[in-house]
């Protein structure tokens, strides 16, 4: 049994301890949070045993063995380091970090304190992800990865009241492309490897952080498409497109339905039946591997994670966009 802490109450968090209370070997045991009275409430909902309103105790607890963090980006390296000091496993929210230094960091610390470091990246671990995987090279030498991920935010309508809460605030390291480009450019990577060239531009708002942007990828004999926006809705889906057909995917950030329409005509799905909830298979690859003593995922690897977080340093660079954690 792996015993859990959470560190962060919100939708996500209960969204992943929905998903884990499937998960065979995971048990939650603690949770955090900065007030004695949410942490009491969120722990009594999810029968955890222990509560902490502070980290430091928390992380030299031996009443946990790994922990889930998902707290605003700007805090993930600190608290990710702090645990993986004390020896405790870490599954922290996407994106792992706020810049590429601080991934850099966060993987030496893990490595050095021998424990387990992983990117809560869930569309790669999904059983659709891993089927188009498996079935890419049906379609041919690759030209073109077209993804896109555009949400209109439900704060956005309070953005325009002049009431900034804290999905666009560049003190947390958040905007657009921390939130949802990421997960275009994160299984763009997993499939492809680094890009050789970046070229960017970006809708910027008043906060300082990006409402919307696109970004033009260049590989060997090969191009990529991203956008993401958190100002505008699209329900257009992706699309990787070979010389002898095209892999569509309905959405990017949580595929569920993937075909091959080949340039004959014919359709092959690939879709996998999801047994499960969306968060149900990160949850379920980071227990396996604590259990099997594995240090790092196979899928959400370090260099993939080092590999997206420079490429989106490389974006902030050219759109304008600073961070504190800079």
């Amino acid at each position: 049994m792996v015993r859990f802490g959470v560190v962060g109450t919100n939708m996500i968090t209960e969204k992943l301890l929905e998903a884990a209370a499937q998960v065979q070997g995971f048990q939650l045991t603690a949770v955090y949070s900065r007030t004695e009275e949410k942490a009491n409430s969120f722990a009594d909902r999810y029968n955890a045993a222990y509560r902490f309103t502070n980290l430091e105790e928390m992380a030299a607890s031996d009443t946990l063995d790994a922990v889930y963090i998902a707290t605003p980006n700007t805090l993930h390296a600190q608290q990710a380091e702090l645990f993986l000091r004390n020896g405790k496993h870490v599954l922290c929210e996407k994106p792992l970090a706020a810049n590429r230094a601080e991934v850099s960091r966060m993987i030496e610390t893990a490595r050095k304190h021998d424990v387990l470091l992983m990117e809560a990246m869930k569309s790669t671990l999904v059983p659709v992800f891993k089927s188009v995987q498996q079935h890419l090279h049906k379609i041919g030498p690759v030209r073109q990865y077209i993804a896109g991920y555009s949400q209109y935010s439900s704060r956005y309508d309070k953005y325009k009241e002049g009431i900034v809460l804290n999905a666009f605030k560049p003190e947390l390291a958040n905007g657009a492309l921390m939130d949802l480009g990421v997960y275009c450019l994160y299984p763009l990577i997993t499939l492809f490897g680094a890009p050789q060239q970046v070229q960017s531009q970006a809708t910027m708002l008043e906060s300082g952080v990006d409402g919307q942007g696109s970004v033009l990828l260049k590989y060997d004999g090969m191009n990529a498409v991203v956008t993401y926006s958190k100002i505008a809705n699209s329900h257009a889906p992706s699309e990787i497109i070979g010389e002898r057909g095209s892999i569509m995917i309905d959405r990017i950030g949580s595929p569920e339905y993937a075909e091959i329409r080949y340039n004959d005509g014919t359709v092959e799905p690939l879709t996998v039946e999801q047994q499960h909830p969306v968060m149900y298979y990160e949850m379920e690859e980071f227990v396996n591997l604590v259990q099997q003593g594995r240090k790092e995922s196979a899928m959400n690897t370090y260099e993939r994670s080092y590999q997206t977080m420079q490429v989106m340093d490389q974006i902030r660079q050219q759109i304008g966009l600073v961070f504190p954690n800079d």
